[in-house]
């Protein structure tokens, strides 16, 4: 089935030309069937970009997705356009009384400083809390992932040396899980990140389960609530291009920075990046979807109780 994406939204045209079907809500209005609704905080610097990735990997499904996004009250954005953002997003005031199935809570670019000092903070908390009786399942991405475990169970996080920046190699401490559906063994996660979470500090949490782990990137994946939560350490949405466009962004910057572990043939710049985790990140979110979104759901199709009421 397609995504049911707001007519004018960039992304639908770019989309297109990758032969991804979307249709616009009054097409969607008209069949008969509910389709999944999925809401985006979007906290990530380059907006369009961002919804470009997620909506590309949403459409790896049978189900019929209607997207929604929300953004912080009152905060502006100073690289997407003000127009884009009136059109296309919400404050969370205006949706805090809709029920969604699924949620996605993007990174931002404020990992370093603590949790409490981020300007949005008490709404963002609120936001996390309401996820809890509003939303059928939530995942949390980067540093968002970091701000739910420290939320919700008082995980830190930790400085790191140097940027966890390239493509690093994971592995599954729960592959039957069916979050896990399909994927090899071994599989790649790109991150791009100046703190951590530490396996030390989450193991033994009550009703949190570590998922995925990296020898070299550490934590991964974590979920809470029997999958009601999911906690994304790396960026699996990420595009293709998206480490390299990142890396030339802080060299133009000044920055001192090396070019991304595992991401160029022999982690030189002036070769082709080396694309191993697209597969991974098509299953990851498919998977998300169809069994912790669709299947989990208290009500499908025509059936419009909301959570509240059962």
């Amino acid at each position: 089935m397609p995504l049911n994406l707001q007519k004018n939204l960039p992304a639908v045209e770019l989309l297109k030309t990758e032969h991804i079907f979307v249709m616009d809500s009054l097409r969607a209005n008209s069949q008969d069937i509910r389709p999944i609704r999925v809401v985006v905080l979007n906290l990530m610097p380059l907006k369009i970009t961002t919804e470009t990735d997620l909506v590309r990997l949403l459409s790896n499904t049978p189900l019929q997705v209607e997207l929604e996004l929300m953004k912080i009250k009152g905060h502006t954005s100073k690289n997407t356009p003000v127009e884009h953002m009136r059109e296309f997003y919400r404050d969370f005031d205006n949706m805090r009384d809709e029920f969604y199935d699924g949620m996605i809570v993007t990174g931002a670019p404020v990992e370093r400083m603590p949790f409490e000092e981020v300007r949005y903070w008490d709404e963002l908390t609120e936001i996390f809390d309401w996820g809890r009786t509003h939303v059928t399942s939530t995942f949390y991405i980067c540093w968002a992932a970091q701000a739910a475990l420290y939320h919700f169970f008082g995980v830190q996080k930790h400085d790191l040396p140097s940027k966890m920046f390239g493509v690093f190699r994971h592995t599954m401490n729960e592959p039957f899980l069916p979050i896990f559906r399909g994927f090899d063994d071994e599989f790649y996660v790109p991150h791009s990140r100046h703190t951590e979470v530490r396996r030390s500090d989450m193991v033994g949490i009550p009703g949190l389960t570590l998922l995925s782990e990296s020898d070299e990137a550490g934590v991964y994946m974590a979920m809470a609530r029997g999958g009601r939560e999911f906690f994304i350490t790396g960026h699996s949405e990420y595009a293709p291009n998206t480490l390299n466009d990142e890396y030339r962004r802080d060299l133009a910057k000044g920055l001192s920075i090396a070019p991304p572990t595992g991401y160029y043939a022999d982690n030189d710049p002036s070769k082709p990046p080396i694309v191993r985790w697209r597969g991974h990140a098509n299953l990851l979110f498919s998977n998300w979807l169809n069994y912790y979104v669709y299947q989990a759901t208290p009500y499908h199709l025509n059936d419009i109780r909301h959570l509240g009421d059962l």
